[in-house]
């Protein structure tokens, strides 16, 4: 349904995606993560076809992102989306309706089946007159307005209380069910793990991790265990080696003491030096990464710049030397993500 190939986008020496490959498959719910000014909305907007890609081919659809009849097949959703303060929100979904030259009845039945299912009771009200959340729902129906193949979502759920937020994962989630593919992108990871199928990490404008949720985990995460015991274990040989590998220590908590340990062998070193202590193990947690905690070790470690060099307008990595400084850098053009 997407391929992209070889993305790039420069604004003047600064890169904002750099060879970014991917495609999205029909059907799914796509994640695209980032730290801020990673890629991720200067993607998003390729997609839509609001921005021009520097180099590389990007699909949507079947048809090349510049094509007219690409942006007839999506709806977009960007991150902030003013609306038109004086009409209604029946007024407004309808000008939409019929910019896309959707029939009047066929319009006014979309727009009622899309308000219905975000429970927006207040249509006739003015739309400057209304809270935060409601105008995304409103802004989420316009998405649908011309009932497209392809939905492109820049942070849907940002700033809304958790109630709208609840409500609008679970909308993204039947748009999957009915057939929709759907770009998310999001800042608040517990949000895409819980809807996306697959996902990709941007960092510096590069993709960095892709796979699944359970995939990153796999490859980038690492399960620890938790050992709790009612005694401090005695720092045996064994015990010493293990926590001095691992730069961790037993701390108390409550009136236990926890032990994180990388594996079964050392959850049996830490039940035997509590045993020396005359104690023994009162409880045993496995923790699983979460996708914060991969995101947070993949972007924090060094990467290559993105950054041009001056003046030749050819992309050029920027060197980076051992403590991880960059040789050469240029500042990003203000409003590049």
């Amino acid at each position: 349904m997407i391929e992209v190939e070889g993305l790039r986008k420069t604004y003047g020496d600064f890169a904002a995606v750099v060879d970014s490959t991917f495609s999205v498959e029909e059907g799914e719910v796509f994640g695209i993560v980032g730290p801020n000014g990673a890629g991720k909305t200067t993607t998003l907007k390729v997609l839509a076809g609001l921005v021009e890609p520097t180099e590389g081919d990007v699909e949507v659809a079947g048809f090349p992102s510049d094509d007219p009849e690409m942006r007839r097949r999506l709806g977009f959703l960007p991150e902030e989306s003013p609306l038109y303060e004086e009409m209604t929100p029946l007024s407004y979904l309808q000008f939409f309706a019929d910019l896309y030259d959707v029939p009047s009845d066929v319009a006014e039945e979309r727009i009622a089946a899309a308000l219905d299912r975000l429970e927006l009771d207040h249509r006739e009200r003015r739309l400057g007159d209304m809270s935060k959340g409601m105008k995304r729902k409103v802004a989420i129906a316009r998405s649908l307005v011309n009932d497209p193949d392809v939905l492109v979502y820049d942070e849907p759920a940002s700033g809304l209380d958790p109630v709208t937020t609840n409500s609008v994962l679970e909308f993204t989630r039947e748009l999957r069910a009915a057939g929709k593919t759907v770009v998310f992108s999001a800042h608040n990871l517990y949000h895409v793990e819980s809807v996306c199928d697959r996902v990709v990490v941007m960092n510096e404008g590069r993709i960095v991790a892709r796979g699944s949720v359970d995939g990153i985990r796999e490859r980038h995460g690492e399960t620890t265990y938790h050992v709790f015991t009612d005694v401090s274990p005695a720092r045996t040989d064994a015990l010493a080696e293990l926590l001095d590998d691992h730069d961790a220590a037993t701390e108390e908590v409550g009136d236990r003491f926890r032990t994180v340990v990388p594996d079964m062998d050392a959850v049996e070193a830490v039940r035997a030096a509590a045993a020396d202590a005359g104690g023994e193990v009162v409880d045993i947690r496995t923790r699983e990464p979460s996708l914060e905690d991969v995101f947070l070790d993949i972007v924090g470690r060094p990467m290559p710049g993105r950054y041009t060099g001056g003046g030749g307008g050819e992309l050029d990595d920027v060197a980076v030397d051992g403590d991880g400084e960059e040789k050469r850098r240029a500042e990003p053009p203000e409003g590049a993500e």
